[in-house]
């Protein structure tokens, strides 16, 4: 039985601005198991993005907080790799180098040079990427950068890979060619993983489970479906799965059914207050 990696525990988050706070999240909860992969989805401005960035140590919550491995976050750390959309690599280093950089950061003298060369080419090969290990990023295309920023975060041996939309910029048979690499990748090293998405296939064929956030402010976790099709995954085989079918629909209702119904009853539910305070007045 797989035990509690990470625990999101009931955090709220909120931001100053000039008119007052801005509550961008309310109550987020959420269990992570060791060698899981969980996807958030949800429309634009829901906080994904914020919940990443609190597990990550970037940002405090207003409440609450996120316990990983027994130990409360409070700052960035190696245990957390994050791959964010934009690779950010450094672009007048090679892409070993970009990947050294990280190794040196995490394991400092711990390992000896030849570790340190065959840890870095290990992980370059992880993602398909040894025979460029050598070219800088401007001599690579935007698939094989973020290949190389997967290899730089996994080469930290991360307790858990952070990622926030990592192929949303790239084309779409770029963009599959990444995810199979990806299921490759977390098939051998059964690594934890939270991702953040806006397609629906992606989370449908990537993840144990999808948890789809509802719309801010005060945005929080809507629904969690549990992705129950079988490993390996094959995306043309699923095309024709009745069940890759079924739980595509439920992300989609969710997205575009139950949000529309819950903004209307949350807007009829404002109109009756500012009618009530009007009469009162």
């Amino acid at each position: 039985m797989m035990s509690i990696l990470l625990d999101i525990s009931h955090i709220d988050m909120e931001f100053p601005t000039p008119k007052g706070p801005f509550t961008a999240l309310k109550d987020v909860d959420l269990k992570i198991k060791e060698g899981e992969f969980v996807s958030l989805i949800g429309h634009s401005g829901c906080g994904k993005s914020t919940v990443l960035n609190i597990v990550a140590g970037l940002h405090q919550a207003t409440r609450g907080g996120v316990i990983l491995n027994g130990k409360e976050v409070r700052e960035p750390g190696p245990e957390r790799a994050v791959v964010f959309q934009n690779h950010s690599l450094l672009p007048w280093l090679s892409a070993y180098e970009n990947v050294e950089l990280a190794v040196k950061q995490v394991f400092g003298k711990k390992k000896s040079k030849r570790e340190t060369k065959e840890w870095i080419e290990h992980n370059l090969k992880l993602v398909h990427m040894d025979h460029a290990m050598h070219k800088r990023p401007d001599e690579i295309s935007g698939g094989m950068k973020q290949r190389v920023g997967i290899a730089r975060a996994l080469a930290m041996q991360p307790d858990i890979l952070l990622m926030d939309e990592p192929f949303g910029a790239l084309d779409a048979l770029t963009r599959s060619h990444m995810q199979d690499s990806l299921m490759e990748i977390q098939n051998e090293l059964n690594n934890t993983v939270i991702m953040i998405t806006h397609d629906v296939d992606e989370a449908v064929l990537l993840s144990d489970r999808i948890v789809m956030m509802t719309n801010g402010p005060a945005a929080t976790i809507g629904e969690i479906l549990e992705v129950g099709l079988e490993r390996p995954r094959d995306r043309l085989a699923l095309a024709e799965d009745p069940e890759y079918t079924h739980l595509r629909s439920e992300v989609l209702k969710f997205l575009y059914e139950k949000q529309r119904k819950v903004e209307v009853m949350a807007t009829v539910k404002k109109e009756k207050k500012k009618k009530g305070d009007t009469q009162a007045a």
